[in-house]
């Protein structure tokens, strides 16, 4: 009965064993051949990544041929010399007077399995120096365990000539998707399915289950913690200490994590040691910029972290929004694009955001400066996409401004992609005549958001892939990161257009990331039309917007088109503005009518003190910005006289002009004069402020 039920196992085993034809044919070859080709075969891999179902099909395929098999599982066994013997001897069912090793040395063919052998580390100089070197060239050692073979392994010259070491990975989504017709998973669950398991074996296994329990069901990881915890408990095990986990719930919210970003995750001054702990986990990668996870591993533990504690995993959120912003303003660059893809990814689940972009395009595409060379390229990519129209247009660009064309390159085409991103703070009437969509633009903002002297502009005018056009692609990312960055390296960035051939397909991407459809500034040019969004920055600053996305971040809605605007700033043109500053002097001491004062809702007050700041924190901040550009005058031996001017009128007021005179021993023309000097100085400080911020 019981061989006939162990006969039953192994062919429902072997019923449901997809893939790993790579290994297969590995372990087939070394079968066939009149001498084994390699007497150690070394199998690694994270947890539940199939190890012991692989083991158990080179089993299977043993007992095809006859060939005898030896099976241990680490587990079992105590990490010394002696328990390894002893374990040995039990599974060939020989006495203790006789040596494993001599009976082995029988001719006959023998392969010796042994799995969880990260158990035997201990083991790891024995089994390499005394117990596998004696055995008889008629045996084959397949062992199989989380970690890859230490150094002792791979920088011995006459063990590497012998082994051979296969790192086992996820199943391919088509050998997935195989495994889940085999469990009779409804085909149109299959892709949410991949989406969380990413093709690791037990993860697939654990959903069929739940999937086969409840035939009813739309998988969610969220909605299944059980299938979660079993993966963490199979992949993680036991940790260290609470340090570890977070450790390890960090490292699963970035994209990358290095030592100084962890440790600001973790609110420790050095993070050496959980950084090089990470560093040995099997299931944690490492690559020129930092480490991370497994994405089975990344998924599971975020999606166990919001169902048990979604407080501390907003935190941690929060903690790493605070890097990357801290960060984004102490580099440029390259070093500053890869911030703000590390940034971007902390919005990866959000269901508006993450179809949108791809999220493994690190390294994929790089960014350059456009050459002279690369015009007739760009020129035939354009019309090709959008015909010769454009590409008239564009041509009209590159010989006025090369130097604002920004080219991807990925090694196996000449350019993959790139985008024209116009910075202008006049739009000229040249401008005007060759382009229609400069037009729309400069007739739009004449209407409703005129640029002030010392503010720019920002046109996304053409922006493309080689090949997929303006769909997803690692391009595409590559430009919408591009153009993010350059509201943070523009000074004076008034207001930004994004142009689209659909613009439709882009909406609720754009509502999320508050910029407003302008059908009124919509262009056609040779037959085709284009879209176009707006953002205003005077009215939604950029440290209010960064604040809003923080906000959606972590939000699951997918309307965004609805939702009120980020804040009401008021854009004061210049005059408009110099009076508020006069205005605001005069009340400086006097809240019930500062309480009135149009700066309070402006961009300067704004980028300080944050949108949601209520009148009092807003006064507050207004006062101190004017304080400050007043005492900054004192810095100047021929400005320090109208610092005691401001100070003697409106900080400390005497009770007339007249008398704010006789105390500065000034006559009352020369105070007047000081006076007004001191005033134009103070709003031309603060007016650059407004326009830069």
């Amino acid at each position: 009965m019981s061989s006939r039920l162990a006969d039953r196992l192994s062919m429902a085993r072997r019923r449901r064993f997809v893939g790993r034809e790579t290994e297969r044919a590995l372990f087939q070859a070394a079968l066939a051949a009149e001498e084994f080709p390699f007497y150690f075969l070394y199998v690694f891999g994270p947890g539940g990544v199939g190890k012991t179902t692989l083991l158990q099909e080179f089993t299977a395929l043993c007992l095809q041929q006859n060939i005898k098999t030896i099976n241990l599982d680490a587990r079992n066994i105590d990490p010394s010399p002696d328990s390894f013997t002893l374990a040995l001897r039990q599974t060939m069912h020989i006495g203790p007077e006789m040596s494993p090793l001599d009976t082995l040395v029988t001719g006959e063919r023998c392969i010796i399995l042994i799995d969880t052998s990260e158990k035997l580390a201990p083991l790891d100089g024995w089994l390499r120096e005394t117990f596998l070197p004696q055995l008889p060239e008629n045996v084959l050692m397949v062992m199989a365990g989380r970690e890859p073979l230490s150094a002792g392994w791979r920088a011995d010259p006459g063990w590497s000539a012998v082994i051979r070491s296969v790192p086992l990975r996820n199943l391919s989504p088509q050998e997935s998707r195989s495994y889940l017709d085999q469990r009779n998973v409804p085909p149109d669950q299959h892709q949410a399915v991949l989406d969380f398991t990413h093709g690791h074996p037990l993860a697939l296994s654990l959903v069929a289950d739940v999937i086969d329990q409840r035939k009813d069901l739309q998988f969610l990881p969220e909605a299944a913690p059980d299938v979660i915890k079993t993966l963490l408990e199979r992949l993680v095990q036991k940790l260290p200490s609470p340090a570890h986990r977070t450790a390890l719930e960090a490292c699963a919210l970035l994209q990358v994590a290095t030592e100084p970003l962890l440790a600001e995750m973790l609110a420790v001054a050095d993070a050496h040691e959980l950084f090089d702990w990470l560093r040995s986990l099997s299931f944690i990668e490492h690559g020129a910029e930092g480490l991370f996870p497994h994405d089975l591993v990344r998924d599971a533990l975020c999606a166990d972290l919001r169902w048990r504690n979604p407080d501390w995993y907003r935190e941690l959120h929060h903690r790493a929004r605070g890097y990357y912003l801290k960060r984004m303003q102490q580099t440029r660059g390259e070093e500053q694009r890869r911030v703000l893809f590390g940034y971007i990814y902390l919005h990866r689940n959000n269901p508006v955001v993450r179809p949108v972009y791809d999220w493994q395009e690190s390294g994929k595409v790089w960014t350059d400066a456009a050459r002279e060379a690369d015009v007739r390229e760009l020129v035939a990519m354009i019309d090709q996409h959008e015909g010769e129209e454009s590409s008239r247009v564009a041509k009209f660009w590159f010989d006025r401004s090369l130097a604002a064309v920004q080219v991807f390159r990925n090694g196996q085409q000449p350019l993959a992609g790139f985008l024209l991103l116009l910075t202008v703070d006049n739009v000229t009437d040249d401008m005007i005549q060759n382009d229609v969509a400069l037009n729309k633009a400069a007739k739009y903002l004449q209407t409703h958001a005129q640029l002030r002297s010392g503010e720019k502009l920002i046109y996304l005018r053409f922006w493309m892939a080689c090949d997929t056009y303006q769909g997803l692609s690692p391009t595409q990312s590559r430009i919408f990161i591009n153009a993010v960055q350059s509201y943070f390296a523009t000074p004076g960035l008034a207001f930004t257009f994004l142009s689209f051939a659909q613009p439709e397909i882009w909406e609720k991407l754009m509502a999320y990331a508050d910029f407003a459809r302008l059908p009124e500034v919509d262009f056609e040019i040779g037959g085709k039309r284009f879209g176009v969004y707006g953002h205003d920055w005077r009215a939604t600053p950029l440290m209010t917007w960064l604040d809003l996305m923080g906000d959606r971040e972590l939000s699951q809605r997918e309307d965004y088109a609805s939702m009120p605007k980020a804040s009401a700033t008021v854009v004061l043109s210049e005059s408009g503005f110099v009076t508020a500053v006069n205005t605001a002097l005069r009340a400086y001491t006097r809240p019930e009518i500062l309480r009135n004062n149009p700066l309070l809702n402006s961009r300067l007050v704004i980028e300080q003190c944050g949108a949601n700041a209520d009148a009092g924190k807003r006064m507050e901040t207004l006062l101190s910005l004017i304080q400050k550009a007043a005492e900054s005058l004192q810095a100047s031996p021929r400005e320090t006289k109208f610092y005691r001017v401001l100070h003697r009128t409106y900080f400390n007021p005497a009770e007339s002009q007249e008398l704010a005179a006789d105390a500065l021993h000034l006559s009352f023309s020369t105070y007047r004069r000081y006076l007004k000097a001191a005033i134009m100085r103070v709003t031309e400080m603060l007016w650059d402020k407004e326009i830069s911020a």
